[in-house]
């Protein structure tokens, strides 16, 4: 029998579902936890700051009727990822949304950064997804859903200079999302990536008042400005939700037209 037609509104509701996000603890990865929190969404915070992971736990509980739990752990440890998994097994009993938001940037020219900062990039904002999604599988596939959301980013699409540490990750990320999502297809579990344009999160702020910030970033988006946070909620509510349950290996760019042009 063919399902309703017609559900609406209701495919984004998350009541009842548990979300892991990655980097939670503030900038998009806190927006994202409460955009599905708001839908009704358990949330686990991954952060490797207990203290930050704790006070936007708290944050989180006091704005929506929902379980929020904080939990310090580093991505890029097999051990931490694992504990992560049953953490949230263990406290919400199932696991429906994984969202990987930990990343860092460092910025630079290729010739005055070391190997060390490209490997400290490539190990947080690869390796690190890598190592989350794999976590979660045996509990996913055990239910026979899932929903896996990378934070990519439009410099994973294309390129900019003194990036390439950061561009060479997220690249890295748009492949790993398209695999992922081709081998996960037939266990239901849905792999897609966002790809935020220039939002002005801790990670930008040095370069928000440069010539490079206003002429080579938001001078270059159709809006002409920065993202705000709140502007990132929806294509995660989207892909969480049984919304986007049609959508499969797909980079869905937030970007206020930067790729556009």
């Amino acid at each position: 029998m063919q399902s309703d037609p017609l559900p609406g509104i209701r495919q984004f509701d998350l009541t009842g579902r548990t979300a892991i996000i990655t980097g939670g603890s503030k900038g998009l990865g806190l927006a994202m936890a409460a955009g599905l929190a708001s839908a009704g969404a358990n949330i686990m915070l991954v952060s490797r700051n207990a203290n930050e992971g704790e006070t936007a736990a708290a944050q989180l509980r006091q704005q929506f009727d929902v379980q929020v739990i904080a939990l310090a752990a580093d991505v890029t440890s097999p051990d931490d990822t694992e504990r992560m998994a049953q953490t949230a097994l263990d406290t919400f009993g199932r696991i429906d949304i994984l969202i990987n938001s930990a990343g860092i940037n460092i910025r630079g020219a290729i010739d005055e950064l070391t190997p060390d900062e490209f490997k400290q990039v490539m190990d947080t904002n690869v390796t690190g997804t890598w190592l989350t999604s794999r976590a979660v599988m045996p509990a996913m596939k055990q239910a026979g859903s899932g929903r896996i959301i990378n934070l990519a980013s439009t410099l994973g699409l294309v390129g900019l200079a003194n990036r390439t540490p950061y561009t060479a990750s997220k690249g890295a990320v748009v492949q790993m999302t398209r695999a992922l999502a081709l081998e996960l297809a037939p266990f239901n579990i849905m792999v897609n990536a966002i790809c935020p344009g220039p939002f002005l999160t801790a990670m930008n702020v040095p370069i928000a008042d440069t010539e490079e910030g206003k002429k080579f970033v938001v001078g270059a988006t159709a809006l002409g400005r920065w993202g705000e946070l709140r502007e990132i909620q929806g294509a995660a509510i989207f892909l969480a939700s049984d919304a986007g349950s049609y959508m499969v290996g797909s980079m869905l760019t937030v970007d206020g037209g930067w790729t556009a042009r």
